[in-house]
């Protein structure tokens, strides 16, 4: 495998070559779909309903977007021009490549769902499987474009960005750009499509279920069609846009990761890192296509059955996927480590969907007990349903902590960045499980408004409530796989920065952990996904009161529809359901966006003023982390809470506790009209939050470690407190861990490899010319000609290990008390007899001096 581990490029080229595969497999997959009978005239009048909506929709969805992404890409594009920002002009054509991938497989994803819709309830009325695979064809298309157009654009960027760029940390932070452009469709797609879908959805339930007692899909009622065109512009391309981020994001931390000191990774080993992540999700992506063609079911297959349909084809994946996982590592030369970082992401990702699963669907305790307190009234269902949500955050938060731990103990922060990879490296096929549900929910709509007969309801009946499940189980992956993103995003940033928070006056872990920047910002970063969700549920609820007010306006003023003498307007609601969308989610997308941004510039401007005691690097990361604890488990609450109140209501319309039109029945539509904005809208969108704000700190950490680097300056509470130089100060006092501070604060020293085997001190004249003058050095170049090897490890006493050398002796005394001898035999440097470093890997030149850290490490036991 030595064509990886001597370029990693060429990982790149097997990502595009895949990609390309993977397209053209979407393509024949979408032409068999589109070959299946589309039904009778009238169903397909109500798809072109459908069709001619959702096209609309996201047509003005995106053109509101492309000003936002035009702007981005300039202010990028601006900053990029000057040179003390470390950004690069890659980082905007990266950021326009993210967003047009990002867009297009939202797009294509949607335009297969609103064809697929039809087909789907035609081939219902055949059999209950081949209404099965045409539903979840569609979802493959939708899963493979997703992860094809993210390869595709990862892999290419990276081998033209790496050739132009040879600076790695700049070239993983322009890289990062694809992912922030990917984000920003994501985003307004997330909160536009989710507004649109349950204003329509709420409306339609008040008025139709609540209000007049007609069924739900009812053709009478004028917000049916609004509804179907919302769960397509919603959970599928709104998914879609948002899985596609996480998936490339993923990658590029891990890659990112790899090349940084601090990541994880050993330096010889940083090129094999780089190609892994790459290589499995092609693998991924290949092995995720051919299972697709497990999922297959029987007539009268019950809601168990239905699953276990899905499930073999997800289990199957992950299975090989692990399988292939320990190959590729294997022949790249990485350590177990990098093995079970990878496999416990891919094994913590099929345990949150199994955990989502059981909170929120029909066959599990959980909504069943739901369903049955509907009897109490609506009062109890939303009390019970909240609590459903807050006890589901517990299994995921225990198995994103069990999946960090192992991975950062079996490979560092490049193990969490791996595990979201593995995670998500079964995308291909559980994002077609995801993609499925708004098919086979559309469907179901089409049957009830076409008048098909009873037999085909059930099956699409059947069809509806596993979309119920599956959507519900897609949207707590996409919430988990968020949340590793995140934490691996977050862990690039930090280390692309070079660990700058300013922090280097803090000498105790108290002091940095109680730092008012960090703490203020772990207050914001909680507080937001609390205002994003307010905002976004405020939004439905206004646009909800439009289409309410426009139902009971039509069935007021226009005669004959409860007798079916006159259709609805339906084009109407669509309208108001797409204008109320547009314009609500603006605000809470430009929030996510400003917030890092805003916080990057401050820091930034600060740097030689007041501004500085306030807001830092480390104020951004205090944000990250209380956004990404507040988020996930907010988003968790949500989507099970709404997840389990729709199924309830599913359960009791299937017969149970009093069937359709029971009191049971309308408490349960009440807790379902709640929990349609918490699953639908704020719920996911918060996982693209959290996503948001951590790859756009990605995108600008060149610019935040440049403006906390440059200051050259001993900390005011060093100079002030006590005489003398720095060297002086340490020498008196025996507390070598100031001038540690100090050398830390003028950014003189940086580790090379991860595993710390270099240190690198790189004084600046002045701080050496004193060092010199301390220790009365008569001439500079007898220090860096290494003819002493004394004055070598007394310059190294800035490790605070070494307490005092003894030069004519040959000794190190170190702060325990002990006296270690030095010698030098066969040009290898021996502590107390045993050998640490050769004297060529201890370099000298302007100034910077490179010593092997077991020297030290050794010195100091």
């Amino acid at each position: 495998m030595e064509i990886f581990t001597e370029n990693a490029t060429n990982a790149g080229f097997v990502a595009a070559i895949v990609a390309v595969f993977g397209i053209i497999f979407a393509l024949w997959t979408q032409r068999w779909v589109l070959s299946q009978n589309a039904g009778n005239e009238k169903m397909q009048k109500i798809a072109a309903a459908v069709q001619r909506g959702a096209a609309a929709f996201l047509r003005r969805e995106y053109r509101a977007v492309t000003i936002f992404v035009i702007i981005s890409a300039a202010i990028l594009f601006g900053l990029s021009l000057f040179e003390e920002t470390g950004m690069s002009p890659w980082t905007t054509v990266a950021f326009l490549a993210g967003a047009l991938a990002s867009g297009t497989a939202g797009y294509a994803g949607m335009y297969i769902a609103v064809r697929a819709n039809v087909r789907t309830a035609q081939a219902a009325s055949e059999s209950l499987n081949r209404g099965l695979r045409v539903a979840f064809a569609s979802g493959t298309v939708m899963g493979t474009l997703v992860v094809s157009l993210a390869l595709l654009g990862v892999g290419v960027l990276f081998i033209v960005i790496t050739n132009q760029i040879e600076d790695p940390a700049t070239a993983m932070s322009a890289l990062a750009g694809f992912g922030f452009g990917g984000t920003s469709i994501a985003i307004f797609a997330r909160v536009g499509g989710g507004i649109f879908t349950k204003a329509a959805d709420v409306g339609a339930d008040l008025v139709g279920k609540t209000e007049a007692g007609i069924p739900e899909d009812d053709p009478r009622n004028p917000a049916t069609i609004a509804d179907n065109v919302g769960d397509n512009v919603g959970d599928v391309a709104g998914m879609g846009s948002d899985l596609f981020e996480s998936y490339a994001s993923s990658i590029i931390a891990a890659m990112t990761l790899a090349v940084l000191t601090g990541g994880g990774v050993a330096a010889e080993k940083a090129t094999a890192a780089q190609a892994f992540p790459l290589l499995v999700a092609a693998v991924g992506t290949l092995i995720a296509l051919g299972c697709t063609f497990l999922v297959r079911t029987k007539e009268d297959a019950s809601q168990e059955d239905l699953l276990w349909s899905l499930r073999k084809g997800v289990y199957g994946a992950s299975g090989l996927i692990a399988v292939a996982v320990v190959v590729i590592a294997s022949l790249l030369g990485l350590d177990a480590g990098v093995i079970v970082a990878t496999i416990s992401g891919l094994v913590g990702g099929v345990l949150i969907g199994y955990f989502t699963e059981y909170f929120t669907a029909d066959t599990y305790l959980p909504t069943k007990s739901l369903s049955e307190s509907a009897v109490g009234g609506p009062g109890i269902v939303i009390i019970r349903g909240l609590a459903v949500g807050m006890f589901s955050t517990l299994a995921p938060v225990v198995i994103v902590i069990a999946v960090t731990l192992v991975a950062v103990g079996a490979s560092g922060l490049y193990g969490v960045a791996v595990a979201a990879v593995g995670m998500l490296s079964t995308l291909a096929i559980t994002l077609a499980t995801d993609a499925y549900g708004p098919v086979a929910d559309n469907a179901g709509g089409i049957a009830e408004m076409a008048e098909l007969g009873e037999n085909v309801r059930n099956r699409t009946d059947a069809l509806d409530s596993l979309g119920n499940t599956t959507a519900a189980t897609g949207k707590g992956f996409a919430i988990g796989s968020a949340a590793m993103t995140a934490l691996a995003l977050i862990a690039a940033f930090v280390t692309t920065a070079n660990g700058n928070v300013d922090t280097v006056n803090n000498t105790t872990f108290t002091d940095v952990v109680l730092d008012v920047r960090l703490v203020t910002g772990l207050f914001i970063g909680a507080v937001l996904p609390y205002i994003f969700s307010a905002l976004t549920m405020l939004a439905v609820g206004r646009a909800a009161q439009q289409i309410v007010v426009e139902v009971r306006r039509q069935f007021k003023e226009i005669d004959g529809i409860m007798e079916g003498k006159n259709e609805p307007d339906y084009e109407r609601c669509v309208a108001i359901s797409t204008d109320s969308a547009i314009r609500e989610m603006l605000l809470p997308g430009i929030i996510a966006v400003a917030v890092p941004v805003v916080i990057a510039l401050l820091t930034l401007i600060g740097q030689d003023n007041a501004i500085r005691d306030y807001v830092g690097s480390e104020t951004l990361v205090g944000v990250l982390l209380g956004s990404l604890t507040s988020a996930f488990m907010l988003a968790v609450m949500m989507a099970n809470a709404g997840g389990a109140w729709d199924n309830a209501k599913k359960y009791i319309e299937a017969g149970h506790f009093g069937g359709k039109k029971s009191d049971a029945h309308k408490a349960a539509v009440v807790g379902d009209t709640v929990g349609d904005p918490f699953k639908d809208t704020s719920g996911p969108s918060l996982n693209i939050l959290l996503k948001l704000l951590a790859i756009v700190s990605l995108v600008f950490a060149p610019l935040i470690s440049n403006a906390v680097g440059n200051d050259d300056e001993v900390p005011q509470s060093v100079t002030q407190t006590v005489p003398g130089t720095i060297v002086e100060v340490a020498n008196e006092a025996g507390d070598f861990t100031i001038l540690l501070a100090a050398l830390e604060q003028a950014d003189l020293t940086e580790t090379l490899n991860s595993d710390g085997s270099y240190t690198v001190f790189a004084p600046t004249d002045e701080a050496f010319n004193a060092f010199m003058e301390a220790n009365d050095l008569e001439d500079q170049d007898a220090l860096l000609a290494l003819e002493n090897l004394g004055d070598v490890l007394l310059y190294h006493v800035i490790s605070g290990e070494v307490m005092a050398v003894d030069i004519e002796a040959g000794t190190v005394q170190t702060l325990s008390g002990e006296t270690l001898e030095i010698t030098v035999e066969d040009d290898v440097v021996m502590l107390n007899g045993v050998a640490t470093v050769t004297t060529t890997d201890i370099e000298a030149s302007n100034g910077v001096i490179h010593v092997i850290d077991t020297v030290l490490t050794q010195a100091s036991e």
